[in-house]
Protein backbone atom coordinates (compact mmCIF):
# COMPACT_ATOMS: atom_id res chain seq x y z
CA UNK A 1 0.00 0.00 0.00
CA UNK A 2 1.23 3.72 -0.87
CA UNK A 3 2.31 5.94 1.73
CA UNK A 4 -0.95 7.84 2.00
CA UNK A 5 -1.89 11.03 3.55
CA UNK A 6 -3.90 9.32 5.90
CA UNK A 7 -0.94 6.96 6.80
CA UNK A 8 1.61 10.10 7.57
CA UNK A 9 -0.85 11.56 9.70
CA UNK A 10 -1.08 8.23 11.93
CA UNK A 11 2.59 8.59 11.92
CA UNK A 12 2.73 11.98 12.81
CA UNK A 13 4.15 13.68 9.65
CA UNK A 14 1.41 16.07 9.14
CA UNK A 15 -0.68 17.67 11.23
CA UNK A 16 -4.21 17.43 12.02
CA UNK A 17 -6.70 18.08 14.53
CA UNK A 18 -7.44 15.39 16.17
CA UNK A 19 -10.51 14.60 17.78
CA UNK A 20 -9.86 10.90 19.04
CA UNK A 21 -7.26 8.56 19.04
CA UNK A 22 -6.78 4.99 19.99
CA UNK A 23 -4.85 1.80 19.73
CA UNK A 24 -7.27 1.28 16.80
CA UNK A 25 -8.02 3.89 15.15
CA UNK A 26 -7.62 8.03 15.07
CA UNK A 27 -10.39 10.93 13.87
CA UNK A 28 -9.56 14.08 12.98
CA UNK A 29 -11.26 17.19 11.42
CA UNK A 30 -11.24 16.92 7.44
CA UNK A 31 -9.50 19.70 5.68
CA UNK A 32 -12.32 20.50 3.44
CA UNK A 33 -15.46 19.57 5.11
CA UNK A 34 -18.65 19.32 3.59
CA UNK A 35 -20.88 19.69 6.29
CA UNK A 36 -20.10 22.42 9.74
CA UNK A 37 -18.92 18.91 11.44
CA UNK A 38 -16.86 17.03 9.07
CA UNK A 39 -14.60 14.30 11.03
CA UNK A 40 -12.83 11.57 9.49
CA UNK A 41 -12.18 8.15 11.51
CA UNK A 42 -9.79 5.97 9.87
CA UNK A 43 -8.22 2.93 11.42
CA UNK A 44 -4.19 2.33 12.06
CA UNK A 45 -4.61 -0.59 10.65
CA UNK A 46 -3.98 -0.28 6.98
CA UNK A 47 -6.61 -1.15 4.83
CA UNK A 48 -7.08 0.53 0.62
CA UNK A 49 -10.79 0.50 0.67
CA UNK A 50 -14.18 -1.39 2.48
CA UNK A 51 -13.82 -3.82 -0.12
CA UNK A 52 -10.13 -4.87 0.66
CA UNK A 53 -11.92 -5.73 4.10
CA UNK A 54 -11.70 -9.39 5.68
CA UNK A 55 -13.27 -11.59 8.12
CA UNK A 56 -10.95 -10.56 10.20
CA UNK A 57 -11.16 -7.19 10.47
CA UNK A 58 -15.06 -7.03 11.65
CA UNK A 59 -14.49 -5.87 15.12
CA UNK A 60 -11.98 -2.96 13.91
CA UNK A 61 -15.05 -2.06 11.15
CA UNK A 62 -17.52 -2.02 14.37
CA UNK A 63 -15.16 0.11 16.18
CA UNK A 64 -14.48 3.00 13.68
CA UNK A 65 -18.86 3.06 13.86
CA UNK A 66 -18.72 3.28 17.70
CA UNK A 67 -16.36 5.64 17.86
CA UNK A 68 -18.47 7.62 15.19
CA UNK A 69 -21.07 7.37 17.21
CA UNK A 70 -19.07 8.95 20.45
CA UNK A 71 -17.91 11.68 18.32
CA UNK A 72 -21.17 13.13 17.44
CA UNK A 73 -22.23 12.60 20.94
CA UNK A 74 -19.03 14.45 22.22
CA UNK A 75 -19.84 17.37 19.76
CA UNK A 76 -23.34 17.63 20.38
CA UNK A 77 -24.91 16.21 16.85
CA UNK A 78 -28.17 16.09 18.63
CA UNK A 79 -30.57 16.42 15.36
CA UNK A 80 -28.93 13.34 13.94
CA UNK A 81 -25.66 13.39 11.76
CA UNK A 82 -24.39 10.81 8.24
CA UNK A 83 -21.77 8.14 8.51
CA UNK A 84 -20.63 7.39 5.06
CA UNK A 85 -17.75 5.03 3.98
CA UNK A 86 -16.90 5.80 0.05
CA UNK A 87 -15.69 2.52 -2.08
CA UNK A 88 -13.42 2.82 -5.23
CA UNK A 89 -13.42 6.18 -7.57
CA UNK A 90 -17.00 5.21 -8.85
CA UNK A 91 -18.15 5.81 -5.40
CA UNK A 92 -16.13 8.72 -4.12
CA UNK A 93 -13.00 7.42 -2.42
CA UNK A 94 -10.17 9.78 -2.87
CA UNK A 95 -7.38 8.09 -0.48
CA UNK A 96 -6.78 4.41 -0.98
CA UNK A 97 -7.08 4.08 2.94
CA UNK A 98 -10.23 3.03 4.79
CA UNK A 99 -11.91 5.93 6.46
CA UNK A 100 -15.31 6.71 7.33
CA UNK A 101 -16.87 10.43 7.30
CA UNK A 102 -18.84 11.49 10.17
CA UNK A 103 -21.02 14.59 9.02
CA UNK A 104 -23.54 17.12 10.93
CA UNK A 105 -24.18 20.21 11.89
CA UNK A 106 -26.85 21.13 9.23
CA UNK A 107 -29.84 19.14 7.66
CA UNK A 108 -28.58 16.56 4.83
CA UNK A 109 -30.71 16.26 1.77
CA UNK A 110 -30.76 12.43 0.14
CA UNK A 111 -30.09 11.30 -2.15
CA UNK A 112 -26.01 12.23 -1.74
CA UNK A 113 -24.43 12.59 -4.43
Amino acid sequence: MANTIFKKIIDGEIPAKIVYSDDQCLAFHDVKPQAPTHVLVIPRKEISSLAEAETDDAALLGHLFLVANRIAVDLGLKSGYRVVVNCGVDGGQTVDHLHVHLLGGRGLGWPPG
